[in-house]
């Protein structure tokens, strides 16, 4: 391979560029948003020439979408699949998010995006719907009364705990956990 094959760290030019755009995409929307972070910035973390980022994703629409589409797929596998938890307690872990925890990048997304029209702010409502889903699917499983809406009581909760921790620099989930905990209470019939 010639020195004019390598790209600039010495690297076979276009091999893994995509899912290196996508790293830094992953880290930089993070640490600093999506609306502050350029496209010649995102260039360089990834190691691409703008040239080569365009022929992977036409816009930067387009690359905050796929950030977004491949952010969570399982919506929260660690917390619903797990068998060695009743489903009251899968609930309740799902408030088991450490203080540290970055805010949820679909919350953040549609907070910088202000267009509800824009690819990622439907992935956003689609991942926060799923989240809800899963969240009445356990409590269906757990016998609630009425699954739906102890559902969307509790993703209300882990989405105003998650922007309260953001917000205040202080862990609001412990919080949220007992909330939620007289919630599941009040739904699931003693039995």
């Amino acid at each position: 391979m010639t020195e004019l094959e390598k790209g600039p760290t010495g690297r076979r030019r276009g091999r893994g560029a995509r899912e290196r755009i996508l790293g830094a995409s992953q880290q930089l929307f993070r640490e600093q948003g999506i609306n502050r972070t350029g496209m010649d910035q995102l260039c360089a973390a990834a190691e691409v020439s703008k040239r080569t980022a365009y022929q992977h994703f036409t816009s930067k629409d387009e690359l905050v979408a796929e950030y977004l589409r491949r952010f969570d797929p399982t919506v929260l596998s660690g917390v619903f699949d797990r068998t060695d938890l009743t489903p009251r307690e899968r609930l309740l872990a799902a408030f088991d998010i450490p203080a540290t925890t970055p805010l949820c990048p679909y919350i953040a997304a549609a907070v910088e995006l202000h267009d509800p029209q824009h690819p990622a702010s439907q992935y956003a409502r689609d991942y926060k719907k799923a989240v809800a889903a899963r969240l009445a699917d356990t409590a269906r499983e757990a016998g609630a009364d009425d699954p739906e809406q102890l559902g969307e009581q509790l993703a209300l909760l882990i989405d105003g705990a998650a922007a309260r921790t953001r917000v205040l620099d202080a862990d609001a989930f412990p919080t949220a956990a007992a909330i939620a905990a007289v919630l599941i209470d009040n739904a699931i019939p003693a039995g």
